[in-house]
């Protein structure tokens, strides 16, 4: 479907021309890979503030009010600091916003953030919901930043979560979507379901060749460096998870698992996903964090055949059994308002374009 589409997700070029009409500024030049094909990524400025709650600024109110009423302490981020888990961060960011008025916004943490259990919302002056941004919204951006399984380490410039453009809201119905899937095979598997909510995907418990099925957190643990490809060693963080004789999972409340969906799932050039939780009313679990799945992913660089995606799960008040093939979560597709000039992995070195089950670039 390589038509252009009269409003939708801002593509690459449209970001940059953002920057170009001083829609979007920053405090510091733009890193090389910092734009997406769909989202821009955020970067952390040189402070953060340890906050006894987290909060929500709300109509007429400053972030920095509410910052003056709940800040215990700052912390310099120039040269790295160490961020604990259970403890609430506000950081503002380098990157600030003056949106025309017909260009909004939403944020989610990147995909190497969710699968660090690192919880972060991002929030406006006046602002009433998090990771939404309003269009027309001038002023700065912060990010409320908490660490649940590990500690870790980071410094201004960090990029812990991402944000996407919209000049119309153009999210697929159930009709459009079952054409689309029709067309390009949005979730190769078993026939999907397919509601307005979105297109459903399953959690793959049969395990690869050795019986590996996830990993779950371990506490107590080292500090992990955001910003460090490959420098931590897995068994110091993870406990590898394999299947038995049945094909579940006991989730134990409040532990950090990460899993890989039943489903590959493919991306067309012309629309971007984003992974939505399933209805908490099905079970005691959710699929931790929402995350953004760029044009490109699981396109022709993956043989057409699509990538898994992976899952953040956590359990919440009681022991639940997740059984192989049950649904986790929904992926909702979005139009492009043009094709972006890279694709996820296809056009752009991309860390989890045909991945399996796999834990961030962190660990090696």
């Amino acid at each position: 479907m390589c038509v252009e589409h009269s409003g939708g997700i801002l593509p690459d070029s449209a970001i940059r021309a953002l920057f170009d009409a001083s829609a979007l500024t920053a405090d510091r030049p733009l890193d090389a890979d910092q734009i997406q094909p769909a989202s821009l990524d955020l970067r952390l400025g040189e402070t953060a503030y340890r906050v006894r709650a987290s909060f929500m600024p709300g109509r007429g109110c400053k972030v920095t009010d509410k910052l003056d009423q709940l800040k215990l302490h700052e912390i310099d981020l120039r040269r790295g600091a160490v961020l604990e888990t259970g403890c609430v961060y506000i950081v503002p960011l380098l990157e600030a916003l003056a949106l025309p008025d017909g260009i909004a916004a939403s944020a989610n943490p990147k995909s190497s953030t969710g699968r660090l259990d690192i919880f972060t919302r991002v929030m406006t002056d006046h602002g009433i919901e998090f990771d939404k941004i309003p269009a027309g919204y001038h002023g700065p951006l912060y990010l409320e930043v908490s660490p649940r399984t590990f500690p870790i380490v980071v410094r201004a410039g960090s990029r812990l979560s991402q944000v996407r453009f919209r000049s119309a809201a153009t999210i697929l119905g159930a009709a459009a979507l079952g054409e689309l899937h029709a067309a390009e095979t949005l979730v190769a598997g078993d026939d999907p379901i397919i509601t307005d909510a979105g297109i459903a995907v399953s959690v793959d418990l049969t395990g690869d060749e050795n019986g590996l099925v996830g990993y779950r957190g371990k506490h107590h643990t080292a500090v992990v460096d955001v910003d460090k490809r490959g420098a931590h060693d897995v068994l110091d963080f993870w406990e590898p998870l394999h299947v038995r004789d049945r094909k579940e999972l006991i989730l134990d409340p409040d532990e950090f698992y990460i899993l890989v969906s039943r489903e590959a799932v493919h991306v067309p050039p012309f629309y971007a996903a984003e992974m939505t939780p399933f209805d908490p009313l099905v079970g005691e679990f959710r699929v931790h964090y929402a995350g953004f799945f760029d044009p490109g992913f699981g396109h022709t660089a993956a043989g057409g055949s699509g990538s898994r995606a992976v899952l953040e799960v956590r359990s919440h008040e009681v022991p639940f059994v997740l059984e192989d093939g049950q649904t986790v979560g929904r992926l909702v597709y979005e139009r492009m308002e043009k094709r972006p000039d890279a694709l996820y992995g296809v056009d752009l070195k991309s860390n989890y374009q045909a991945q399996g089950l796999k834990l961030s670039k962190h660990f090696r």
